[in-house]
């Protein structure tokens, strides 16, 4: 009886078991949301949405519970009491939409990458209120390291991923919503939803461009079914210096000027040197006060089918240095436009202008204004009796007075840049997807630059390099670029089996760039003030830029093919596999075709059951990366020979200017290769609050593209010749990365985020086999060795290489005492360096130059602190870079010129001093490269510092509108004694000689955010 009545319930209660469908779709636009996740309570019972938002659960008991939720929307609980069609509505959740990562051609959720992926939202970059979004990227992503070529108005940023990965071009593949560009300083940072930087093998989907890592840039856009909405940002600054070299007053100048020629013998120049004062400051008189300002709108919403965004923005910078002649212009405008054809086709077109307009100083050499206002004579007054600017006179002939410079300066470059993109998506089938993008850039770069008739020096004698005292001239160089990218690929995404999901893509991507260079230079024109008056077909002679038309020319193209798979068991266990085929038009027939496969994992240990209950994990994830990178940063065809070279001809006993072989083709020319490993844990614990993400990394870049000794006999050394590049080696990068961040709403009123960086990076140069087994660059004084700078096995890349000292001697005793130093060009005498003999022969020569330092940091490290309170917001970050060293190459070392407060400290005599030589004006080899002029680059910034306050909606009509006031590079912890160590050249030879570098200014900013 009893099994009959339990047969009975069991029959009773399956009739009314039932099957529901539905579908999911988001609370404001009414769009569907694929892939949402739909659980019975309770039960293991669940199914994911489909691409429509469709779903469908069989063996459903009436009044069940249903637990829906997708990333970047909150979960919901729905009953379905006697429902079995349902429509599921999801409010979206804001702060989970970091979550969504956009990598290679789609997106994944935080929980399903599995490579080194870091993600730098809107609100960091609109906290940040950076002038290039390269700056938002500094201090944010452990592994990222910016420096700046320059602090001037519009100068360009170096990033660096990971590390020195070849001497060549390191600068990463940067994509803006799927289109290639080159120039950052085109992308209003307003515009910018997200950046996401791929730093190992989930690069490899971009093949052979992406060795140096690859940083996505994803745009704003509007939403569906939501009403017009505008909105303001805007700010205006004032920038001014941040430090001044120490240098010299006119007493202590002239005082220790009389001291250094009465070592020699020599008569005094200032015998009333005390009666000189402070003298010209020359720094005073270049650095000013310099404005900058920024305004920008934005509008966007959408329809029931189609979302729309726009937006104008206009920004301008004077510098620091200068002013106007010195300053920054930006005008940007931006078109998004989405649209629903059909429930199985969607369109998208993006349109992107940008236009600037550049003037520039002499900067970041020897020579440039600041490298002279170091080293012009305090006794010097700014300007002569008739008002014009003092002529320097007697001093070394590329040290002038800078505000002639200044004054002489008339140039300017303008860029207009315009970008493209129009794509397809259909939806054919259920899991099935297809889409096509056509992307395109069109960028004109026209400088104008004018050469005035100057006079630095004596009056009427050209004593000075800078002097032309003969006719005036004016360049107008053209240049026109323009590149396309098609992409089509395949997505297809399939559950099976329940715990099973099987993502595929396949695809293919064409990429063709042309540039092509005009212009001309007029010599023998007439005067102007403005730059705007020059007209070439003024001049009395017009000289072609281009001797040989083919010269105009470069192209290169590139055809690939990638496919992807992902895997994903029962959500805890992560597998993906990538290849890529490139053909490249920069290589030669037998090397044009490389593959590269990459792979990755992931292990979610919270999912398992013994982290499942845990109290204190709320995510666990190990995952791992291994893939085979390339980079093709070179110039296009070099396997074949070109007539770029110069040549020099005679007809009728007339010299005939024409052109020659170049330098000799290498047709075995390959790509840059390189492994990459990684291997990485994500935690989150504490309820929640606390994240921890913790990589190690390997990088080895085999086949680096060196220039190649070679016998002279081939034409090596003819004019517009060079050495034949080859495949000659190996470079390697290793290090660990943390980042670690803690987040907390603990009251209505009030929240805390702390996020915290650190990396570490290992760089060694492990082969170069260019015959001669090193290859020397930078540069360092005037006349000195050449190779300062090298690139050698068992060294890391650009390191320091000069003389090693070991003190000072002290008296002739110990000059005799130590091996000779005459090879270096000059007797020693007491109170000259003594130079170590490393290789222990006997003598001093260039043989006996050592490793000094490097310019690559040991650690850099990025701290950022926010809260909210009320309606006050408080944002601060900071970023560190420690273990490396710059080269003080700003002060000229000649008798009459300017030095630094250092030289208070020179060897007078016996015991006086072991660190700082004496003072003459005979030949010595103290200004040879040594370790006395390399200092300690190691910094602590403050690079922003905000304080913000959102008026009460109910005090306004607005949406929403805040005040703020900030300030940007608020103060840096250093020792090193020069403008700026955050600047360098960006050469992977030679980048950390400072010559005076064009410090990044100190910026205070009251700004504006407005929505209505």
């Amino acid at each position: 009886m009893k099994q009959l009545t339990a047969f009975l319930l069991f029959v009773a209660f399956s009739g009314y078991a039932q099957t529901i469908t539905g579908t999911v779709v988001d609370q404001m636009s009414s769009e569907p949301i694929p892939g949402a996740t739909v659980l019975v309570k309770n039960s293991s019972n669940g199914t994911n949405a489909d691409f429509d938002g469709n779903f469908m659960l069989s063996n459903i008991q009436p009044n069940s519970i249903l637990i829906v939720s997708s990333i970047g929307y909150k979960t919901s609980e729905v009953n379905i009491k006697n429902n079995t069609t349902l429509t599921i509505t999801l409010e979206e959740d804001i702060e989970s939409l970091s979550e969504v990562v956009v990598v290679g051609y789609g997106t994944q959720t935080k929980k399903e990458i599995t490579g080194a992926v870091s993600v730098v939202t809107s609100e960091t970059i609109e906290a940040i209120k950076p002038t290039r979004i390269e700056q938002a990227l500094q201090g944010q992503v452990a592994g990222v390291n910016i420096t700046s070529s320059s602090g001037a108005p519009g100068a360009g940023l170096d990033i660096r991923i990971r590390g020195i990965s070849t001497n060549g071009n390191n600068a990463p593949l940067i994509l803006v919503d799927g289109n290639v560009i080159s120039e950052l300083s085109v992308i209003n940072p307003n515009d910018v939803a997200s950046v996401s930087v791929l730093k190992d093998a989930s690069a490899g989907i971009y093949g052979t461009r992406s060795a140096n890592g690859v940083i996505l840039i994803t745009t704003k856009t509007g939403r569906r079914a939501t009403p017009l909405e505008f909105e303001y940002n805007g700010y205006v600054g004032m920038q001014s210096t941040t430090r001044k070299i120490p240098t010299l007053n006119a007493t202590e100048y002239a005082l220790l000027v009389n001291e250094a020629y009465a070592a020699a013998g020599d008569d005094l120049p200032y015998p009333n040197a005390h009666n000189l004062g402070q003298g010209t400051d020359w720094q005073d008189a270049l650095f000013q006060w310099a404005p900058i300002t920024s305004n920008d709108l934005s509008v966007r919403g959408g329809g029931e089918k189609s979302k729309y965004s726009g937006g104008i923005s206009y920004f301008t910078q004077d510098g620091i240095i200068g002013g106007p002649k010195a300053s920054f212009k930006r005008l940007n405008g931006r078109l998004n436009y989405n649209l629903e054809v059909f429930d199985f086709l969607d369109i998208k077109a993006s349109m992107l202008y940008s236009g600037t307009e550049r003037q520039t100083l002499p900067e970041n050499a020897i020579g440039s204004l600041l490298y002279n206002a170091g080293n012009m004579p305090p006794t010097l007054p700014l300007y002569d009796a008739n008002g014009n600017p003092s002529r320097a006179i007697g001093l070394p002939i590329e040290v002038v007075n800078p505000l002639a410079q200044d004054k002489a300066s008339l140039n300017e470059t303008l860029s207009d840049r315009i970008s493209g993109v129009f794509g397809i998506k259909l939806t054919p089938f259920e899991n099935f997807t297809a889409q096509a993008n056509y992307q395109w850039n069109y960028t004109e770069v026209l400088g104008r630059y004018f050469g005035p008739i100057v006079d630095f020096g004596e009056e009427g004698i050209s004593d000075k390099i800078f002097d032309n005292l003969e006719q005036r001239t004016f360049s107008n160089p053209l240049d026109i670029y323009r590149d396309y990218t098609f992409d089509a690929y395949l997505n297809y995404e399939e559950i099976f089996l329940e715990d099973h999901t099987l993502k595929l893509t396949l695809g293919t991507s064409v990429y063709s760039a042309y540039a092509e260079g005009y212009g001309s230079t007029g010599v023998g024109m007439p005067e102007i003030t403005n730059i705007d008056q020059a007209d070439v077909n003024d001049a009395n002679q017009i000289i072609p830029r281009f001797i040989n038309v083919s010269n105009r020319f470069n192209e290169e193209r590139l055809l690939s093919y990638f496919g992807r798979v992902q895997y994903d068991y029962d959500g805890k266990y992560i597998l993906s596999g990538v290849i890529r085929r490139d053909s490249s038009s920069k290589f030669g027939p037998s090397n044009k075709t490389a593959f590269f496969p990459s792979g990755s994992f992931g292990w979610i240990l919270s999912e398992e059951n013994f982290l499942e209950d845990s109290g204190f994990f709320d995510f666990v994830k190990i995952r791992g990366s291994w893939g085979v990178l390339g980079n093709d940063r070179i110039n296009s065809f070099l396997y074949q020979p070109l007539l770029d070279g110069e040549g020099v001809y005679v007809f009728d006993n007339q010299l005939a200017y024409g052109v020659a072989q170049g330098a000799p083709a290498n047709p075995e020319v390959k790509w840059e290769e390189q492994e990459t490993f990684d291997i990485g844990v994500d935690l989150r614990f504490w309820e929640d609050t606390v994240s921890l993400t913790a990589d190690y990394y390997q990088r080895k870049t085999k086949d680096l593209l060196l220039r190649v000794e070679t016998s002279g006999i081939l034409g090596v050394s003819a004019p517009g010749s060079g050495l034949p590049i080859a495949n000659a080696g190996t470079i390697q990068n290793k290090g660990f990365e943390l980042e670690l961040g803690y987040e907390k709403q603990f009251s209505d009123n009030f929240r805390l985020d702390i996020n915290y960086n650190f990396s570490t990076i290992e760089n060694e140069v492990l082969e170069v086999n260019n015959s001669v087994g090193d290859v020397p660059g930078g540069t360092f004084g005037i006349g000195n060795l050449v190779g300062p700078a090298q690139m050698r096995a068992g060294f890391p890349m650009g390191y320091f290489y000069g003389f090693k000292t070991d003190g000072i001697f002290q008296n002739q005793a110990e000059v005799d005492a130590h091996p000779s130093q005459i090879g270096l060009g000059a007797n020693a005498s007491p109170g000259d360096f003594r130079f170590m003999d490393v290789n222990q022969d006997g003598e001093i020569d260039q043989d006996d130059r050592m490793y000094l330092g490097k310019p690559i940091p040991d650690i850099t490290m990025g701290l950022n602190l926010s809260f909210d309170y009320k309606n006050f917001d408080f944002q601060s970050y900071f970023f560190a870079s420690l273990g490396f060293e710059t080269v003080r190459n700003y002060d000229r070392g000649h008798p009459l010129t300017n030095k630094t407060t250092l030289v208070l400290n020179r060897w007078t005599g016996p015991g006086t001093s072991n660190t700082s030589p004496r003072l003459t004006t005979a030949a010595t080899t103290n200004n040879l490269f040594s370790d006395f002029y390399v200092e300690d680059g190691s910094f602590l910034r403050a690079q922003n510092m905000q304080l913000g306050y959102t008026i009460d909606p109910k005090h306004t009509s607005f949406e929403k509108v805040r005040v703020y006031m900030s300030v940007n590079n608020a103060f840096t912890l250093t020792k090193y004694q020069g403008y700026d160590p955050t600047t360098s050249t960006g050469s992977p030879l030679g980048g950390g000689f400072d010559q005076g570098f064009y410090p990044n200014p100190r910026t205070f900013i009251m700004g504006l955010n407005v929505k209505f």
